[in-house]
């Protein structure tokens, strides 16, 4: 497959130089938590089901048991629904120790069941990856634009030269916003319904800080 690309940048970090615990580094990569995966989706991967196995605890990276695989050619597209909204922070990309090893990343926000025909349109931020065999490389995203994210498409659309790319892990770093929704019952016995006795959905946000 072949698309145009834009490249936005993006620097990345190692997670350790984070000097923070590995109990409390788990835990900054817990919006794996966060992800509706019975919905989520892997295009052109090998093995169906087998993209969902990469967004596991940061503790089970090393787990090699679990990756995917891509079928056709080198790419990998991810449509990953969240449970609520997201303010994305970083990303960990951790792969094989060979030309198999993604070395680009397309972020999508919010376009639900994308696909690789709309790939060809401009991402909201695209990282050059370098090779991460133990899951400690984070590449932060601008967070103002991806501080409302509902739906995250991830493209890897290179590798290093391989036929076919493979992904052991891939970590998420951020906030998780709930929307809860109180829903009243309106029982109307009246011929002529008022509409001051109805009342619209409320959303009430409610913020739970993972980082």
């Amino acid at each position: 497959m072949s698309h145009g690309h834009s490249h936005g940048g993006g620097g990345c970090r190692c997670a350790a130089e984070r000097e923070e615990p590995p109990e409390q580094r788990g835990l900054a990569y817990g919006l794996y938590l966060r992800i509706d995966l019975e919905r989520l989706q892997c295009l052109n991967e090998s093995r169906e089901g087998s993209g969902r196995g990469v967004f596991k605890p940061w503790e089970e990276r090393t787990d090699r048991s679990k990756f995917v695989e891509s079928d056709a050619d080198e790419e990998l597209l991810f449509n990953i629904p969240f449970t609520g909204n997201v303010k994305l922070k970083g990303i960990i990309i951790m792969g094989e120790d060979d030309d198999s090893h993604p070395s680009e990343m397309r972020l999508y926000k919010n376009i639900p069941q994308m696909s690789f025909d709309d790939t060809d349109r401009e991402p909201d931020q695209t990282f050059s990856l370098n090779r991460d065999v133990t899951g400690e490389l984070e590449y932060a995203t601008k967070i103002s634009r991806f501080s409302n994210v509902y739906h995250l498409s991830i493209h890897i659309s290179k590798n290093f030269g391989a036929d076919t790319t493979k992904v052991f892990y891939i970590g998420l770093r951020g906030e998780w916003t709930e929307l809860r929704r109180h829903e009243v019952t309106i029982c109307n016995y009246e011929a002529s319904a008022n509409p001051a006795d109805h009342r619209v959905h409320q959303v009430t946000p409610q913020t739970h800080f993972i980082s």
